[in-house]
C-alpha cells in the first residue's frame, strides 16, 4: 500500500498585505434624471414654489445614498449625483461581487422611490479601472492645528476643556478624498453616464462594465444586450450591459460564479498577462 503524500496547499499569487502604488478600483456613479429640469423650471430659485418638489427629491436621494453607505461602500454625494468606490481584491472575486450587489441594491431603492413619486428615475454606471494611491498628509492645514492642540495638552500648557474647545473650532479649508483622485474607474463611470442616449447609455437603467465577468450567460444575473461604448476624445472605451435583474441571495458570496478578482480585471483592462509584474515594478508618484 502506497503512503499518501499530502499535497502542499497552493499559495496565492498576491500576498494578503501586498500594496502597490496603483490599485485596481471599482466605482459606480448615479445621477438623478429629473432634478435638473425641475429646478431649472424654478429658475434655480429655492424660494420659488416650483422648487419645493425638486429640493424634496434631492433630499430624499441623499437620504437613500446615506442609508446604503458603509465601510466597504463609501460614497460621496455631489448635488444630484453620487459616487461609491472601493479597491478590488487581487486575491478574491468576493469584493467585486459585494460591490456589484451593493450598487444594485442602491439603484433599486432609488428606482422604487423615484417611481412612487412619479419622477423619471436615475441612471447608474458601474465601471472598473486603475487608480493612483494618494494621501492627504501635508495638504490639510487643520491636521497641523490638531497636532498642536494635542502637543500642548500633553505638555500641560492647556487643560482638557480648552483642548476640546479649540478642537471644536477647527474648520478645514481644504478637503480631498484620496481614493477618488486619478481614479479611472470613476472617470469611466462618470463619462459613460454623462454620454447618455447618444453614447448608448440611456434611460433610467443600471449599466455594468462587462470586464468584471469572465463568462456570459450567468444564472444569477440577467443582462441586456452589450453596448460597445467609447469616448474617442478621451480615449476611453468599455463594453457595458444594462442589468435587468439580480438573483443573488442563494449564492455563496465567497466565490461567486463568473466574477473576476482585481488581478483578473487588471489583466483584462491592459491585455497584459504580466500586469502583476508591472504593478510590482511601478514607482510611487
Amino acid at each position: 500500500m502506497e503512503d499518501k503524500v499530502a499535497r502542499p496547499i497552493a499559495q496565492p499569487i498576491v500576498g494578503k498585505r501586498a500594496s502597490y502604488p496603483f490599485q485596481v478600483s471599482i466605482a459606480c456613479w448615479i445621477d438623478l434624471l429629473g432634478y435638473g429640469g425641475m429646478i431649472a423650471a424654478a429658475d434655480f430659485n429655492p424660494l420659488h414654489i416650483k422648487s419645493r418638489e425638486a429640493l424634496r427629491q434631492l433630499r430624499d436621494f441623499h437620504k437613500v445614498v446615506a442609508s446604503h453607505s458603509a465601510r466597504h461602500f463609501p460614497t460621496l454625494v455631489m448635488n444630484d449625483g453620487a459616487v461609491a468606490y472601493r479597491d478590488l481584491s487581487l486575491r478574491s472575486p468576493s469584493v467585486t461581487f459585494d460591490f456589484l450587489i451593493r450598487s444594485w441594491e442602491l439603484f433599486s431603492e432609488i428606482k422604487s422611490l423615484e417611481a412612487a413619486a412619479g419622477h423619471p428615475g436615475a441612471r447608474m454606471v458601474l465601471a472598473c479601472g486603475f487608480r493612483m494611491r494618494g494621501r492627504r498628509a501635508g495638504m490639510d492645514a487643520s491636521a497641523g492645528q490638531l497636532r498642536s492642540i494635542l502637543a500642548r495638552l500633553q505638555e500641560g500648557r492647556i487643560n482638557t476643556e480648552q483642548a476640546v474647545r479649540e478642537a471644536a473650532s477647527v474648520r478645514p479649508t481644504f478637503d480631498i478624498i484620496p481614493q477618488l483622485q486619478a481614479n479611472f474607474a470613476f472617470t469611466k463611470a462618470y463619462v459613460a453616464e454623462s454620454s447618455g442616449k447618444a453614447g448608448g447609455i440611456g434611460g433610467a437603467n443600471f449599466y455594468v462594465d462587462l470586464a468584471i465577468f469572465d463568462q456570459p450567460g450567468l444564472g444569477w444575473i440577467t443582462l441586456g444586450e452589450p453596448i460597445n461604448w467609447s469616448h474617442p476624445r478621451l480615449g476611453l472605451s468599455a463594453d457595458f450591459a444594462p442589468v435587468l435583474g439580480v438573483n443573488w441571495r442563494d449564492r455563496a458570496p465567497v466565490a461567486p460564479e463568473g466574477v473576476r478578482d482585481g488581478l483578473q480585471i487588471a489583466e483584462q483592462l491592459t491585455g497584459d498577462p504580466n500586469v502583476l509584474h508591472a504593478l510590482r515594478q511601478a514607482k510611487k508618484i
